[in-house]
């Protein structure tokens, strides 16, 4: 007789009794966790359902890093037909979060919807206001109950089962407003149905919001004397840079490289292949007799005065970001200990770097698929003595042209020993590529915004950022950087470089300029969207002090000042498009509801955060336009009449006062330094 035998089926997971699907935020059901920072509200949504006519609902439970329990809310219906909720919570602390959502049924909405139709209409009257009153004592034991909430719903059961009265006061005391508001604040609440715990890395404020300025530190300080001879500045002579930089209200300093820089196929003016004596070469091609990344290059100066620079930097209220390049110049080190860790090519040379048409030919690309183990633990060496030195922020080149199973062991490997040091990917790829750098850890990243010039373009793009990828990918706009620099820019003038820094630092959370953005440096190397004598390949001091007549130190400056006291604009997920009637004139407004502020209590009374900014588009022309506003969405009721003023505005940049209604005539003149308002707004 032959048997046989059934495999055991694998264990599958088993769907609650009242269904809890579709959980957003998630990223890649959960392996990875979605982002956030203390204080920032998060939109967690799900689809929520179930058989029968009896009613259900949902809460979103934010679960601390220890284990336990921590803010919760119910959630609240944003499709109808659809079964999807949605309710906003913010974790108050940093550290490895998650959150589950809970499926519930309501005993009391369901009886409350069924009394509401049986007792009026005399079907079974005495027995749904029992049923009713049995509820009410449910309610009453539920664990958490306060004594006064209890009495208000021993009240109800006691009225519900009062003979004397009529059965419509009876009905009544059941669906008192008094009920439902205890019965909000603490349900009644039978069959929960918790989903899986899903994680949420919460990282320090900086990981979204900051306001970094680059800077190359050799040309602080750098100058010619009367032979024509060029000598650098040093880290002592870039510390002595720093006030103005603070002055203006930035809060991270950007370093490129410091290492030593190699002699071989050393990079002139302008990325010519012929170095001439004096010409310090691309600080990305790293390494040198002197050393490679965990190095200083001898004509900055020590470790010492690095200390000093950053010590000088927090004194400002500024910390250091690094760029982090693994490539290495012909003459670094690893070149000669570790050539495995290269490309070798069939005539035994070693590949330069390349992105065509773009040649490196000062550098060799790492290759990780040779010795990875060995790769890594330098690499990881290199990080460490960074740190060790003040270092809390790495701005990476080119992250995408190494394996991304690199970077997921380094950040989180880093992470663990150091939470506060936090990674932004410079890479301008494509978008697969930039949102899964933010999965596996990278805390920031680089952005399109420099290409992205008209206002469908603008709004198509800061919809899909706040809405579609805030939980993974925390963007950071730059106008300008050493390696960009777009024809927008290149034949705007001054006008194009203020009206790129009002969209980049009210738009995102994360904003930064090159150091000579307040120069209005416009002018490209021919061929490529760069400028000329770039600061890459030469020494480039410059009088600051020169250029402020032309109004953009001061606009950055008051930038970062409305910045600080807004806390809307140093958040991403809610933003709203408003219309202007002319396609080159955008407007937007941020808002930060009172009851969801840091630190405020669950319905808190106060006034919601709200900015408008309106942008000229055009760096040439004034125009004109209807502002046409959205007034619910600047936390005006639903029936606010928008014909006559009800909108208290002040320009934050001109400090001027004005009252709107929902529909607004604007004019801004690029000529006459008027390319934007930045606007406080509060109902009249």
């Amino acid at each position: 007789m032959i048997r046989h035998t059934t495999a055991p089926r694998p264990a599958r997971p088993l769907v609650g009794r009242i269904p809890v699907t579709e959980v957003f935020p998630v990223v890649e059901d959960g392996h990875w966790p979605a982002k956030a920072v203390p204080g920032e509200v998060i939109p967690i949504r799900a689809t929520v359902f179930r058989e029968g006519h009896d009613c259900f609902a949902a809460t979103a439970v934010l679960i601390r890093p220890d284990g336990t329990d921590g803010p919760s809310a119910r959630m609240r219906l944003i499709a109808p037909g659809l079964d999807r909720y949605e309710a906003r919570l913010a974790p108050d602390a940093p550290g490895d979060w998650s959150f589950r959502v809970e499926g519930w049924s309501d005993p009391y909405a369901t009886w409350a919807h069924d009394a509401g139709i049986k007792v009026p209409a005399g079907v079974d009257v005495e027995l749904m206001l029992e049923e009713g009153a049995r509820v009410m004592e449910r309610a009453q034991a539920v664990p958490g109950r306060g004594r006064a909430d209890a009495a208000v719903l021993a009240a109800a059961a006691a009225v519900l089962r009062d003979g004397s009265r009529s059965a419509s006061e009876r009905l009544e005391a059941g669906l008192a407003d008094a009920v439902v508001t205890v019965l909000d604040r603490l349900p009644l609440r039978d069959f929960v149905s918790p989903s899986r715990a899903y994680p949420l890395q919460v990282d320090r404020p900086r990981a979204l919001a900051g306001s970094w300025y680059e800077i190359f530190p050799r040309s602080l300080g750098a100058y010619c004397d009367e032979h024509g001879n060029w000598h650098s500045g040093t880290l002592r002579t870039a510390a002595e840079n720093l006030d103005r930089i603070a002055a203006m209200g930035f809060d991270v300093l950007y370093l490129t490289p410091i290492s030593p820089i190699g002699t071989t196929n050393r990079k002139g003016r302008n990325n010519t292949l012929n170095a001439r004596p004096g010409d310090p070469g691309s600080p990305y091609g790293i390494g040198s007799a002197d050393g490679g990344h965990d190095a200083i290059h001898p004509d900055l100066g020590t470790f010492e005065d690095f200390d000093a620079l950053v010590a000088r930097s927090r004194e400002l209220g500024m910390e250091v970001a690094l760029d982090l390049a693994l490539q290495c110049s012909p003459d670094h080190p690893w070149v000669a200990e570790h050539p495995e860790w290269f490309t070798v090519l069939a005539d035994g040379s070693i590949a330069y770097a390349e992105n065509p048409p773009k040649k490196y030919q000062d550098i060799y690309p790492l290759n990780f698929d040779n010795d990875p183990e060995g790769i890594y633990d330098a690499i990881k060496e290199v990080v460490d003595t960074w740190i060790a030195h003040g270092v809390t922020i790495f701005r990476v080149d080119n992250p995408h042209t190494k394996p991304l199973d690199f970077w997921q062991r380094l950040i989180s490997e880093v992470r663990e020993a150091h939470p506060e040091v936090l990674f932004l990917a410079e890479a301008f790829t494509r978008p697969a590529m930039m949102r899964t750098l933010g999965k596996i850890g990278f805390h920031q990243s680089y952005t399109y915004f420099a290409w992205r010039n008209t206002r469908e373009e603008l709004t198509d793009y800061l919809v899909e950022l706040s809405q579609e990828t805030a939980h993974v990918l925390r963007p950071a706009f730059w106008p300008t950087t050493h390696d960009i620099l777009t024809p927008f820019m290149t034949h705007g003038g001054v006008p194009a470089f203020k009206l790129r820094a009002v969209l980049a630092a009210t738009l995102s959370p994360t904003w930064g300029i090159y150091s000579g953005y307040e120069l209005a440096e416009s002018v490209p190397r021919p061929g490529y969207e760069e400028q000329i004598d770039n600061e890459k390949y030469e020494y480039k001091p410059r009088d600051f002090a020169a250029a402020r007549g032309n109004g953009i130190e001061d606009l950055l400056t008051r930038l970062n000042a409305i910045r600080a006291s807004h806390p809307a604009l140093v958040q991403l997920r809610d933003i709203w498009f408003h219309d202007t009637g002319n396609e080159q004139i955008i407007a937007y407004s941020k808002r930060v509801r009172a009851a969801e502020a840091p630190g405020a209590a669950a319905g808190a009374p106060g006034e919601d955060d709200v900015v408008l900014t309106v942008v000229n588009l055009d760096p040439r022309n004034a125009q004109v336009g209807q502002l046409n506003l959205n007034l619910v969405q600047l936390g005006l009721p639903e029936d606010a009449d928008g014909s006559r003023p009800c909108l208290a505005v002040t320009d934050e940049l001109t400090g001027q006062d004005y009252e709107w209604s929902g529909s607004n005539y604007i004019r801004l003149d690029p000529h006459s330094g008027q390319v934007a308002h930045v606007m406080r707004v509060r109902a009249l």
